[in-house]
């Protein structure tokens, strides 16, 4: 999110926040519809990027009322029913603005399709939502379950998307020797896609809550999460959304110091540490030892300061309006062993992994009679290799992600062998905390090489650099 955008959804969360608690809910879901296209970015492929937040919408639709179950008929309450009709006309009111060029460039991020075919887009997604109440809710979830992990595999992965772009082109008369992988570039479909299966695992469990349109419309784009998190649940956030809320001077409080926390780490300090930050463009230019590792510490410093930067500005902007966001870093680089960095790092996603992962494979594995050490082994190593995968279908993220498996099983190995020890040998505070700071630099340096891994997209280049570190 650029800062004129985030200064146009500040003060428009801003004038939320003295809202009457129905009419904020309302002008939530509104932003939060209108967000999707304002913050999607200009592709060359011919309306993508208009069909792009259409089709987010659309599947919105279809699994809020796969959600609903045997009761699904109970979706056509009044409200729900004025709900899909305010998100049509907001979509339909999207499009007129092609007649109108000097709003469009403001609400889209290119000229709208035209009329009819928008028209045609929203009998088509009207449709499948009303065929989706006829069927069996069992299959709707386990198909839309795989159709999730499947599209997001595509466009995580080079190749697949490249070959997407190609046919997009074609189908639209555009020329396809220009295609490239970055053609197809869909703003938060990564949190998206997290969100909707969240929704539909818990629906399968039994534990989802009933929720209306507009408020799951609400959870799955809330604005200032939807392009860099964090990932909250459902029953949390509709809980906030649906109390009563008065902005007290504590609130005002935390709003003025995260969002300008945020606006500083991620504007002044991240945006300054990139103009020396490793990346693919001067890997394999710098020529010196320190220089090598001053980018390197420099990227380790900028992704935190970038991520954690954007993290903060969200649970700003929504406390404005009383949803509280949960915390998504907590000094990560301040852990004395690789399992507390990543219980503090992208805490959401690791969570989200951990529910919907690691515990169910554990459980799984645990039945079959494995060995201790070799469930650990196993999840530990697929739950980080997935975790990579979800950043990029690439042998780089695949590397990084064993990278950081393999160090949190040796980790609790050498932890479980070594515990008495330790114990034992730090008896004083000053060995305490002498352990301490070893634990914190190595850990910070453990996770600072896995970055090379993670910023650089080809292993050959990865290796060189590496050699670069040690003076090679």
């Amino acid at each position: 999110m650029t800062l004129p955008l985030i200064a146009i959804f500040g003060a428009l969360t801003l004038l939320a926040a003295f809202l009457s608690d129905r009419i904020r809910g309302l002008f939530l879901f509104t932003l939060s519809i209108l967000a999707v296209y304002a913050l999607q970015p200009a592709l060359p492929i011919r309306y993508l990027d208009f069909w792009l937040p259409t089709a987010a919408l659309g599947l919105a639709t279809v699994f809020w009322i796969s959600l609903r179950g045997a009761d699904w008929q109970s979706a056509l309450q009044r409200d729900n029913l004025l709900s899909a009709a305010w998100m049509g006309l907001l979509i339909l009111t999207l499009a007129l603005t092609r007649f109108l060029p000097s709003l469009n460039s403001l609400l889209t991020p290119s000229t709208p399709p035209r009329l009819e075919l928008v028209f045609a887009a929203l009998l088509v997604v009207t449709t499948l939502a009303a065929l989706t109440g006829r069927v069996r809710f069992g299959w709707v979830h386990a198909v839309g379950l795989v159709a999730l992990i499947v599209l997001l595999a595509v466009l995580k992965s080079p190749e697949a998307s490249l070959w997407m772009a190609k046919m997009l082109r074609l189908a639209n008369g555009q020329s396809a020797e220009t295609a490239s992988s970055f053609d197809i570039r869909w703003l938060g479909i990564s949190y998206i896609t997290f969100r909707f299966i969240h929704t539909l695992r818990e629906r399968q469990m039994g534990t989802l809550p009933e929720v209306s349109l507009r408020e799951y419309v609400t959870y799955i784009f809330f604005y200032p999460a939807l392009t860099a998190g964090p990932i909250d649940r459902l029953e949390r956030f509709v809980k906030d959304l649906r109390t009563s809320f008065k902005p007290t001077q504590d609130d005002w409080t935390v709003v003025v110091q995260r969002i300008g926390l945020g606006l500083f780490k991620k504007f002044v300090l991240a945006d300054s540490l990139a103009l020396m930050a490793l990346n693919a463009q001067n890997a394999d230019k710098v020529q010196s030892t320190g220089w090598a590792w001053i980018l390197l510490y420099a990227y380790a410093l900028q992704i935190f300061l970038d991520f954690s930067g954007y993290t903060d500005i969200a649970i700003g902007m929504a406390r404005m309006v009383g949803i509280r966001l949960p915390e998504n870093f907590n000094s990560p680089y301040l852990r004395a062993n690789i399992t507390q960095f990543w219980n503090n790092w992208h805490m959401t996603l690791t969570q989200w992994f951990r529910a919907y992962f690691f515990n169910p494979l554990t459980r799984s594995l645990r039945t079959r009679k494995f060995p201790i050490w070799s469930v650990i082994f196993i999840t530990q190593l697929a739950t980080m290799i997935l975790i990579g995968l979800w950043h990029g279908v690439t042998v780089n993220f695949v590397i990084w992600g064993i990278w950081q498996g393999l160090g949190l099983f040796i980790h609790n190995r050498w932890s479980d062998a070594t515990r008495a020890r330790v114990g034992e040998w730090a008896s004083t505070t000053l060995r305490q905390n002498m352990l301490n700071v070893l634990g914190i630099l190595l850990t910070f340096h453990f996770v600072a090489l896995s970055w090379v891994w993670f910023v650089l997209p080809a292993p050959a280049l990865a290796v060189q650099f590496f050699a670069r570190l040690i003076g090679m």
